[in-house]
Formats: structure tokens, C-alpha cells, sequence
């Protein structure tokens, strides 16, 4: 894949170890994922790349990967209700709106606030960069609900971490709305454009 451009620590910790570190004891690991997908009857390509936090990082190691790329938000609101938006990687997302349609409220009773590394290792089990529709295999209690922009079931593949940042798996959106469905999560579908 492409080489590493980040800036090195001045404290001399390698960040991609920390990550490494970070995602190394997960309730699910990728291996179990895509286990799990084998067994739905999914196919799934997985490709091995540096660890990436952001989605400029990820488009520096996806170039070269056809189909949909995506980004990943993890929300709450006051009432701690939780959802799990993928939206398509440059799609701009507003909170504000998004919160009005997604809880049929207006005013700060629909307002939106990222979730916290600690609620979403609770809830999904992964890290923040690690963001996935995949880590709805972790939410047990069906707390979080799904939510998918509609455009990208007109992407081929779509690519996703399988649970951690330094992998990336591409998967039809036939085969990722069956894998949500199959976990008790079928998405809210949203256009955002």
C-alpha cells in the first residue's frame, strides 16, 4: 500500500503501535468477523494497510480500492439513545438536521452529540478510527441504531473496517444490509444529499 506520511511523536511512541496496542484485545476480532460473514454465505475482501484515524488518512491507503469508502459517526442524544450513521466519505452531515429526522424532535431535545471512546468501546467495541457499520456485531443489546445513506447501496464494493483501523474489507451492499439484518440491526435508510 502507500507508505506512512505521518509526522513522527516528539515523545518517540509510535503511534501505529499504540494502535496496534489499542485493538489488540476486542470482544470481536476481524478474524471472528469475517468468520461470522463466511458463515451468512458473504463474501468479503479484506486488505491489510497501516493503522488510519481519519478519513483523509484512509483516502491516502484507499486509493486504489474501487467501490464506496465511507465515514462513520457514532451519536447520542440527551435521552441516550445511540445511533451508528455511515454516511459516504465525503458526504457532509448535518448534525442539526439529521437529529430533527432522526428522533422526530426539533429543538435540543434532537440534538446530536458524538459519543464518547469510552461509550463506543462499551457499545461497539472498537476504537475511535476503528469506526464501522461491522461493530453492530458487538451491540448485544441492540442499543444503537443504524443508520445508512442510501447512496451508497449504489456502491460496489463497499469498504469498511472489519473492527479495526489497519485492515479495510470490501463487501456488496446486498451482502452488508444482509449482515446488519442478521444482527438485529437493519439501518434506517437517509439520503443526505
Amino acid at each position: 500500500m502507500s507508505a506512512d506520511t505521518s509526522a513522527p511523536d516528539p515523545h518517540g511512541a509510535d503511534p501505529h503501535a499504540a494502535a496496534m496496542a489499542a485493538q489488540a484485545n476486542l470482544p470481536t476480532s476481524p478474524d471472528q468477523l469475517l468468520a461470522h460473514l463466511k458463515a451468512l454465505g458473504i463474501n468479503a475482501q479484506t486488505t491489510d494497510h497501516i493503522p488510519v484515524f481519519t478519513v483523509e488518512e484512509s483516502q491516502k491507503v484507499s486509493r486504489d480500492m474501487s467501490g464506496g469508502h465511507i465515514k462513520n459517526l457514532f451519536l447520542r442524544n440527551r435521552k441516550e439513545d445511540m445511533w451508528l450513521v455511515t454516511v459516504e466519505e465525503n458526504r457532509r452531515v448535518d448534525l442539526k438536521a439529521l437529529g430533527e429526522k432522526l428522533t422526530g424532535e426539533t429543538g435540543g431535545n434532537a440534538k446530536l452529540s458524538f459519543g464518547s471512546a469510552d461509550r463506543l468501546m462499551t457499545y461497539l467495541g472498537v476504537i475511535p478510527g476503528a469506526v464501522t457499520p461491522f461493530a453492530v456485531i458487538n451491540d448485544k443489546g441492540k442499543k444503537v441504531k443504524m443508520v445508512l445513506d442510501r447512496h451508497l447501496l449504489s456502491c460496489n464494493p463497499i469498504n469498511a473496517h472489519p473492527l479495526v483501523n489497519f485492515k479495510t474489507t470490501a463487501i456488496s451492499p446486498d451482502d452488508l444490509l444482509k449482515f446488519l439484518e442478521a444482527e438485529g440491526h437493519k439501518p434506517q435508510l437517509v439520503d443526505f444529499a
